[in-house]
């Protein structure tokens, strides 16, 4: 392996300083920062001759033209490794990754217990009416406190859907509130659900039993579009619905027409498939949804060890080692033989 430092390149958007002050204090990487609105060609001498790519999981953060794709990799030969700022790779092809010989490494599990308490908060939110009784103070309605009766996590179910990081989590507070936790996750054995605090279904039997159902897996193929009408309908009546994995996971207009109808009394959404969502959004308009905008995961501690998670990877990288958080375990061989040869 070379004794030349790995070159890492990242953009001016926000992150936590430690990144910067973790990586600049080791020899072995060279770090360079460039503004967003820098020229393009001053970014792109960077980028085409750097071994690592820190780049901004966020799409709507991120210019186009800087996601990681085979144009891309292609005007970046020297690419060994991109680095995505946090648990998501949305700006991120990864087969195109695979196909170069480029691995991908996510912060997974960094912000994971920010995203389960936001998750919690939005579901205390919707099972006690906050918001809806904050709105109605707002405006100067007269009410009777009765008008916005909330219900008792304790003789609620919670269902999750997707068991790892921040789902887990999730499980271990709605079991301090006295909940059933029920989960459903493809990737894991029944004995590992237990383990993790909740008790094994399939999606189907989850839906039918669950007071509340909390999105917590990634997007892909196999769940971009996952809970629509017919999950919406197949919900018990009355059933709350959180997301704070990702927006695509459920189709807007069904939890809309779900919503409106009153099958389902109410959604926490933190993600959307428009990021932000337009002020004329029709779930906007409901009051039964508590709407805030991709800040699950948005909280100091979260972003520092976010911050911290990344740097430490890269100078792993750097010296030769296998990254923990490897999303294309695949193209690794390729990769490893790359970084001995640079």
């Amino acid at each position: 392996m070379s004794n030349a430092p790995l070159g890492i390149i990242r953009l001016d958007l926000p992150l936590s300083p430690e990144f910067d002050s973790i990586l600049r204090s080791d020899p072995g990487v060279r770090l360079s920062v460039h503004a967003v609105d820098d020229p393009e060609d001053s970014i792109w001498a960077t980028l085409s001759r750097v071994q690592a790519y820190h780049v901004s999981s966020a799409k709507n953060e991120l210019p186009c033209q800087w996601s990681v794709d085979s144009a891309l990799l292609a005007r970046c030969p020297d690419l060994l490794c991109i680095s995505t700022y946090g648990a998501g790779y949305d700006t991120v092809d990864v087969a195109a990754c695979i196909q170069a010989g480029v691995c991908v490494i996510n912060q997974a599990g960094s912000n994971a217990q920010a995203v389960a308490e936001h998750a919690l908060a939005l579901l205390l939110g919707l099972a006690r009416r906050v918001t809806e009784c904050d709105r109605a103070l707002r405006k100067g309605d007269r009410f009777s406190r009765q008008a916005y009766t909330g219900r008792d996590l304790q003789q609620m179910t919670l269902g999750i859907v997707g068991i790892g990081h921040s789902g887990r989590r999730l499980a271990r507070l709605a079991q301090a509130f006295g909940m059933r936790v029920v989960a459903t996750d493809p990737g894991l054995s029944v004995q590992t659900i237990a383990e993790r605090g909740a008790e094994a279904m399939p999606l189907a039997a989850l839906l039918d039993c669950a007071d509340v159902v909390s999105l917590h897996c990634p997007l892909d193929r196999s769940t971009n579009r996952m809970i629509g009408a017919k999950e919406f309908a197949a919900m018990k009546p009355g059933a709350l619905f959180i997301n704070t994995a990702r927006g695509a996971i459920h189709d807007e207009a069904a939890l809309h027409a779900a919503l409106s109808n009153g099958h389902i009394s109410g959604a926490g959404l933190d993600v959307w498939e428009s990021e932000p969502p337009s002020a004329s959004h029709p779930l906007l308009a409901l009051p039964n949804v508590i709407a805030t905008h991709h800040i699950a995961g948005v909280t100091h501690g979260a972003r520092a060890e976010m911050a911290r998670m990344a740097a430490r990877q890269l100078l792993g990288l750097s010296r030769g080692e296998r990254p923990a958080n490897l999303i294309n375990p695949e193209a690794w061989p390729a990769c490893a033989i790359r970084l001995m040869a640079r």
